[in-house]
């Protein structure tokens, strides 16, 4: 009786405890109850924090905390938005996103301006700002299409970049016609908002990515890289509040900055996705339902009215500029849904617009009171605006993007190959382990990719006691950084009576696809041996020598000198002719998951007969950061002047085989006195059959 006589029940709750644990009971129960009556997610948080939100059953206030929460979910939407972008495609369709952004602000600009003058009556400082309020957007269901796996599809991808140029445009609008109207705007006000504006946009997108890269080098905990991409995110926004625009556009920019040095298959980006998901946005989104006040509905005729021209001027206005979109780039149907549906909500811009055109007071009416730039009814019609346009955007959204996401799995079951892919990483040092994992990440193709394997090999004659707990903490370590980047990855400890042939025997049981091996730690260098055309077996090492003899799969043999998020660029050198050698398409699709999943510049260099074979073929789009230089650069390997922090690639061939050239035997030299510190793979292909029965892996370069 004690014990509940100390529990506080009054309403709103006051304990923080109860008030946190209500909010996350919230969280995890919505999602079970909702998809079962089929009601978007997102609309689910939205209506239960109208339920228990201040107008509602009052039982939590939306105080300080909750709009700190709710402050950080939004910029961390912003921010995902912007870090999930396919840059390729954002750079070379960056006029798509402009157009759509023009077409987003400008016809809800004009039909608002219209609403407010002629319908509403409004003076003109005020119609227009009414109609920044049409024109501003919130990707308040930019989850749904990330959760459904199409954030990197060409809809998306223009509604997002479009989102940001409307809302700039719109805030811009909002500071003018507030100086405007108050008489404060003059040449110096001009001067200090574009001084200021062009010196957040260069610190955010040139400096932030020179930092993060700095770090990344320098800091490998994984808890300080994710605090550290925080400080960024809100240190850009405060830049972009410190420059007269939105927080929101600050937060953008920082994702957009950190797109490549966060990749999409890395822990970090796991991280940052994991805890937006599970934290910061659904605060976000029940802040956004503490809003909505029902009593709005029956409080005077005046609010409905207003409201009800926003929402259908609001609806019509983004369907037409979706509709523009569609028929200016030839997209579908459901893309054209997935625009609208992003670009429909309003919730952060219109907020602070709506609050400081209610707090500019023009002057006092005879009785005293003040006649504000937007009066109370707007206030009003804002807040049930806000409910009207979440619905429409959560629902119009998740339809589009099931199509979508519906069509792209057909389209993979259509496709040529439906091999699976099962990649080894044979471990032995813990302090490689980390960047094997994370090459395998970069290399996999999620949706073929249905096993990756750890192996940890031990010779039979080893008496070592703590051998076997050794091998099992390097094999905790793969797993665990796999896992961070949400792939499962199975630990194989196995006794065999060399480490090679345990590693032949898995990739034969487990049928391996990939083997991505570590270089082994040399104990001298070669720049001093005369006979450098026989020496590369024992640069390689036996153990790899050996799986390169017995194991016919595509082997990846990498030594890392820095952090593969940090790369810049991947020189692949290709010999020519390597097109006809059996593992080609094989390889080649490695490296373009590599491009795509890094974001880092591939750069082929590659005969120009050879280079027609590497560019997509099949509908298969060209990303924007692959770029191919013609010469085959094995016949002048010394001539390669790579740049600081760029990854060698050299795909090699078999003695005798097809592209086999004979700088091949001397690539140990140029490494050791060429190239020291710089990171880079050998790529040995699949062999086909040279005789018949078998494979002749005698006439490996040894």
């Amino acid at each position: 009786m004690l014990l509940l006589s100390q529990i506080d029940l009054t309403l709103p709750l006051e304990d923080p405890i109860l008030k946190f644990l209500l909010i996350l009971v919230i969280i995890l129960v919505a999602p079970l109850i909702l998809n079962k009556l089929k009601v978007p997610y997102l609309l689910g948080l939205i209506i239960a924090g109208a339920v228990i939100g201040p107008h509602g059953l009052n039982l939590v206030l939306r105080d300080s905390s909750i709009i700190l929460s709710g402050t950080a979910g939004l910029l961390y939407i912003m921010f995902l938005s912007g870090l999930d972008m396919d840059m390729s495609d954002f750079k070379r369709n960056s006029w798509r996103s402009l157009v759509f952004g023009l077409y987003t602000f400008g016809v809800p600009l004009g039909l608002g301006v219209l609403a407010g003058y002629y319908v509403l009556g409004f003076p003109i400082y005020s119609s227009i700002l009414l109609a920044g309020l049409f024109a501003s957007q919130t990707l308040i269901a930019y989850p749904i299409v990330s959760k459904l796996g199409i954030a990197r599809d060409k809809a998306v991808t223009i509604a997002v970049g479009g989102t940001v140029i409307t809302d700039t445009l719109a805030l811009l609008l909002l500071t003018v016609i507030v100086g405007m109207a108050t008489g404060t705007v003059d040449d110096m006000f001009w001067w200090k908002l574009g001084i200021s504006v062009v010196i957040c946009v260069v610190v955010i997108v040139f400096l932030f990515p020179l930092l993060a890269h700095w770090f990344f080098k320098q800091c490998s905990d994984s808890i300080s890289q994710y605090i550290f991409v925080l400080v960024l995110v809100f240190l850009g926004s405060y830049f972009a509040h410190l420059a007269g625009l939105e927080p929101i556009i600050g937060a953008f920019l920082a994702g957009i900055a950190l797109n490549r040095l966060i990749p999409h298959t890395s822990p970090l980006m796991s991280r940052v996705e994991f805890v937006g998901n599970a934290l910061f946005i659904p605060f976000f989104l029940i802040g956004v339902g503490m809003l909505i006040d029902y009593r709005a509905f029956f409080r005077d005729w005046e609010s409905i009215k207003v409201a009800a021209v926003m929402i259908a001027l609001i609806t019509l206005a983004k369907f037409i500029a979706a509709w523009l979109t569609q028929k200016t780039f030839r997209l579908s149907k459901d893309q054209r849904t997935v625009i609208f549906g992003l670009s429909s909500a309003h919730v952060a811009a219109t907020l602070a617009a709506v609050m400081v055109g209610y707090s500019v007071i023009l002057g006092e009416t005879e009785t005293g009171e003040p006649i504000r730039l937007l009066n109370e009814s707007v206030l009003n019609g804002t807040i049930l605006m806000i409910l009207a346009t979440c619905v429409v955007s959560s629902f119009a959204t998740q339809r589009g993007a099931h199509n979508i996401a519906m069509n792209n799995v057909r389209e993979e079951e259509d496709g040529t190959s439906r091999q699976e892919e099962h990649i080894l990483i044979p471990v032995s040092n813990e302090r490689s382990v980390d960047e094997l994992v994370a090459l395998s990440s970069m290399l996999r193709r999620p949706k073929k990719s249905t096993g990756v394997y750890a192996l940890y090999a031990i010779n039979n004659k080893a008496n070592d006691a703590g051998i076997e707990k050794r091998g099992q903490k390097v094999l905790d370590i793969a797993a665990k950084s796999a896992a961070a980047s949400d792939v499962y990855l199975q630990q194989l400890l196995r006794y065999d009576v060399n480490i090679s042939n345990a590693i032949v025997s898995v990739v034969r049981e487990q049928n391996i696809t990939d083997i991505v091996l570590g270089m082994h730690q040399r104990a001298q260098t070669f720049s001093s041996i005369p006979a450098i055309s026989n020496v590369l077996g024992l640069w390689i090492g036996k153990v790899v020598g050996d799986v390169l003899m017995q194991c016919n799969v595509t082997t990846f043999i990498y030594c890392s000198e820095q952090p593969l998020s940090t790369i810049k660029r991947h020189l692949v050198m290709v010999p020519d002719e390597a097109e006809k050698e059996a593992g080609f398409q094989i390889w080649l699709k490695r490296i373009w998951s590599l491009a795509e999943n890094s974001g880092a510049k591939v750069i082929f260099h590659a005969s120009e007969g050879t280079s027609e074979y590497l560019r997509p073929h099949h509908g298969r789009r060209t990303l924007a950061n692959v770029d191919f230089v013609k010469g085959n650069m094995w016949d002048n390997l010394q001539s390669l002047d790579p740049k600081t922090d760029d990854c060698l690639w050299f795909v090699m061939s078999r003695r005798k085989g097809i592209s086999y050239h004979p700088v091949m035997s001397r690539l140990p030299g140029y490494l050791e006195q060429c190239w020291a510190g710089y990171s880079y793979v050998l790529l040995y292909p699949e062999q086909a059959s040279s005789m018949e029965g078998g494979y002749m892996w005698n006439n490996i370069p040894l």
